[in-house]
């Protein structure tokens, strides 16, 4: 998954910089896919510093701009992705020539702490037992996707796409989302109960603005939410907890409460036909692919999440 540009670039000659240092060529194909010199400087393990001098001894030696430099980032110049274009094939290889002589590094993955727990580390275990090493964080989104920029995640699960160009994506999953309580709450509401209905149950939510509830509410229930929650715990895990104690309601993935539905722990109050969806996204750091533990790790997930 690379930001890949044009084969030719209008107005762009299609030739390398003459006698092209090979770490400087590094240096620039790290900043073109990051999109920033701090982002490239720890995948690197350069300072930014070093970064911002490799690229202008680059841009010196071939008497070009490479980047236009922006409050936020950097915006290659037409000859920039006209150089990523021949380079990146090139280097990616090598590097995959260097990594095959050594062990592979743990792939590095990220996602929400949930979703993690339930669907991707039971799918991961086989991998692991046959010598793919991870290192596994949690946390939510942007923050995750910043952290990939500066190279610190090798995978990423996020519930939206990435913007701009820097990180490609591919869907991975819907994710269902229900009404539930407990079975004390259930048999005080009325069956497939509207807003008014539960004007009085307690809401139970991890935060404050209610994101899951409020759009179930106005995409299922036709209303805007008015109340505020009764209830705010750090994580979803709480959720679930605190809504299975009888603390009150909740709108939760289908992945995390499905085993307490099962087993009567938590009824479903509402059975929409279309209940709301959430897209879980799979995005990859460009460039890792250099390392064959990550490949595996990716399409172990990818085939997992047709069942999901």
């Amino acid at each position: 998954m690379k930001n890949r540009a044009p084969d030719t670039a209008p107005g762009v000659s299609r030739q390398l910089p003459a006698h092209a240092d090979l770490n400087l060529l590094r240096t620039f194909l790290a900043v073109y896919r990051a999109g920033t010199f701090t982002a490239a400087a720890p995948a690197l393990g350069l300072s930014q510093p070093t970064v911002t001098a490799q690229i202008r001894a680059l841009e010196q030696q071939n008497g070009r701009e490479l980047f236009t430099r922006l409050p936020r980032g950097v915006d290659p110049t037409p000859y920039a992705h006209e150089l990523a274009g021949q380079i990146a094939g090139p280097l990616d290889a090598l590097a995959a020539l260097e990594e095959a002589d050594t062990v592979a590094a743990p792939v590095r993955l990220a996602g929400p702490s949930e979703l993690l727990c339930v669907r991707v580390l039971p799918a991961l275990a086989p991998l692991v037992a046959d010598s793919v090493q991870l290192r596994v964080a949690q946390g939510l989104p942007e923050p995750l996707l910043e952290e990939m920029r500066a190279g610190r995640h090798d995978l990423v699960i996020a519930t939206r796409r990435p913007r701009g160009r820097a990180l490609e994506s591919v869907p991975l999953a819907d994710e269902e989302y229900l009404l539930v309580a407990s079975p004390t709450w259930a048999g005080r509401v009325t069956a497939q109960p509207q807003a008014d209905d539960l004007r009085e149950v307690p809401l139970v939510t991890y935060a404050e603005d209610l994101p899951i509830v409020r759009r179930y509410w106005r995409t299922v229930l036709g209303k805007q939410l008015t109340t505020r929650a009764a209830v705010t715990v750090p994580n979803l895990y709480a959720v679930l907890s605190a809504v299975h104690s009888g603390a009150g309601v909740s709108v939760l993935p289908r992945s995390l409460c499905q085993e307490y539905l099962d087993s009567g722990r938590l009824v479903l109050l509402h059975d929409p036909e279309e209940p709301p969806l959430n897209t879980l996204f799979l995005v990859q750091r460009p460039g890792s692919e250099a390392n064959p533990h990550v490949l595996r790790v990716r399409d172990t997930l990818r085939r997992a999440a047709r069942s999901w």
